[in-house]
């Protein structure tokens, strides 16, 4: 099954408060389980993103499409790096995420759909 292992924090308030210490173990740390996950195959593909601060919105209203600065969600804590499993179980996937949240306060694990649910698709 793929998953999505999506990782929540601040890349900028990190680098402002953290014992520079802990960030180079944390780098460290993400480091190794790319490799491990590749090395055991579950790797899909990966991205770490730039700080929230330099996102912006594209948005449609009904005066036409506006751009805005600013990640979708209203706080300082975004999403900066995902990884895309194709692992054995959800269990295998929890422990993946169980390994990460060390370094985030929040990890979220989302299933990746391979196609639209069957009820969402119109009757042809």
């Amino acid at each position: 099954m793929k998953y999505m292992i999506m990782m929540f924090g601040s890349a900028e308030g990190m680098m402002e408060t953290a014992d520079p210490a802990w960030i180079q173990e944390m780098i460290g740390f993400m480091i190794q389980i790319d490799k491990d996950l590749t090395e055991s195959g579950e790797m899909v593909f990966n991205a770490g993103l730039a700080d929230g601060s330099t996102a912006k919105l594209v948005k449609q209203t009904p005066d036409g499409v506006i751009t805005t600065d600013g990640p979708y969600a209203e706080s300082k804590e975004s999403l900066v790096g995902y990884w895309v499993v194709d692992v054995a179980s959800e269990e295998r996937a929890v422990e993946i995420c169980s390994s990460i949240v060390k370094y985030a306060q929040v990890v979220e694990l989302r299933a990746v759909q391979q196609a639209p649910p069957q009820e969402a698709l119109p009757e042809v």
